[in-house]
């Protein structure tokens, strides 16, 4: 038979329950194999009940430095309840300086005090007990997260200035480096937005006519990770230069947002198409798995924007080996993406009463997902006859070779 003695208005604040006669304190931390809540509990006297009831700040303590014992049971270990036993009169009978000591000595979770009001200054000289008379009930996370992201900072050895705060919270990264960023003018200082738009306002000049295109050779919403360098690279060099004293992480931010724009812009536009409605040859598109798809004049996609979605659709580590044939002409392209190459091939001879037909295979190296781009609408536009400009072309497979191996030493060597 469990009932609850004691509770206090937040729902995850430790409870205590009679349990069969006995009092036991009662709390949720961490989660089980499945997802799911864990709940603790371990004994406690009718001297601890008192405290807890009548003092805030020391029921807070006390479930702060329980928590890292919740977290070492695990998904499925069982509660040290003697170390969880051990931390009561210390924690809540002891005079404050043996708490402050203590709490030197134990691990102890930062943010669940944080949360619930505690003064950081105090807490950060040691004084845990004090930093607690400020306390309340209600919890403010936020509070934590940016006591925490102040905290990994200070790690890393980052000092953040009011422009560099305010640039992260902008673009709405001061929590979370790793999430989305997004304008978010309102989280801004409003005496420190002017200063902040003017980042922005260099940043945007210096990527005015840059655009991150898409990828397909990663998939239907990958996006050109060679745009996204050459766009991160001139958003940072020109806001270093006309904004010296920014950290490096406010730099990184402005970036980061910038280049993320321009990546949705990308995902959110139709494949590259040709321009050229006007084409009346077919045009045929294989991968490596044998999978074949027609273009013909007319349909709603131009036969480039057709055919990246093609791949798009079919690439992966296995199926790199896509080829065009314009099978009227007799000449097609085939794109090597594991080797950043590829070869046009054009028919000399049709089989004839048996006889194979004869094929000039011409090789060239291709300089990433830009080069592919402009090879298929070169492609696509003229025929082979309009790739002379995408060469050198090597008829020789051994010569072919051997340029590529230089091409690909030169790149390890950089």
């Amino acid at each position: 038979m469990r009932d609850i003695v004691f509770t206090r208005g937040s729902g995850w604040m430790p409870v205590v329950v009679r349990e069969d006669g006995a009092l036991r304190l009662t709390l949720g931390a961490g989660a089980d194999a499945n997802h799911e809540p864990r709940t603790f509990t371990f004994p406690i006297g009718e001297a601890h009940l008192a405290v807890i009831r009548e003092d805030l700040a020391r029921h807070l303590l006390l479930w702060s430095a329980v928590l890292p014992l919740c977290d070492a049971a695990g998904t499925r270990g069982r509660l040290d309840e003697d170390a969880a036993v051990a931390l009561l009169d210390p924690v809540l009978l002891a005079p404050p300086a043996d708490v402050d000591a203590l709490f030197r000595r134990v691990p102890w979770e930062r943010g669940r005090l944080v949360a619930h009001g505690a003064d950081i200054g105090l807490l950060d000289r040691g004084r845990v007990v004090a930093a607690m008379r400020t306390a309340t009930e209600t919890s403010d996370g936020k509070r934590a997260q940016e006591d925490h992201a102040q905290h990994r900072r200070a790690e890393r050895g980052t000092v953040l200035g009011p422009l560099d705060t305010a640039l992260l919270r902008y673009t709405n990264q001061y929590l979370h480096g790793a999430t989305i960023p997004r304008r978010t003018p309102g989280a801004v200082d409003p005496a420190l937005l002017p200063q902040v738009m003017r980042v922005i306002a260099t940043a945007e000049d210096a990527c005015a006519g840059l655009r991150i295109g898409r990828d397909p050779r990663r998939g239907k919403h990958a996006t050109d990770k060679r745009d996204w360098t050459r766009m991160e690279t001139a958003v940072g060099t020109a806001v270093r230069r006309a904004h010296p004293g920014l950290a490096d992480e406010a730099v990184r931010t402005v970036s980061f947002l910038l280049c993320s724009e321009a990546a949705d812009l990308s995902r959110n536009t139709p494949m590259d198409d040709d321009g050229h409605p006007t084409r009346r040859t077919p045009l045929s598109f294989t991968d490596d798995k044998d999978t074949e798809k027609t273009w013909r004049p007319g349909n709603p996609l131009g036969a480039t924007a057709e055919f990246w979605e093609f791949v798009a659709a079919r690439a992966a580590s296995d199926n790199e080996v896509f080829t065009i044939e314009d099978e009227k002409r007799g000449e097609g392209i085939q794109l090597h993406f594991y080797a950043d190459s590829a070869a046009r091939i054009t028919t000399l001879r049709e089989g004839r009463d048996g006889t194979d037909p004869e094929y000039r295979v011409e090789y060239t190296l291709i300089d990433g997902m830009s080069g592919y781009r402009s090879l298929v609408a070169a492609f696509v536009r003229g025929g082979c006859a309009g790739l002379g400009e995408h060469g050198p072309w090597i008829p020789d497979v051994s010569e072919f070779e051997r340029a590529r191996r230089r091409r690909d030493a030169e790149r390890r060597g950089r």
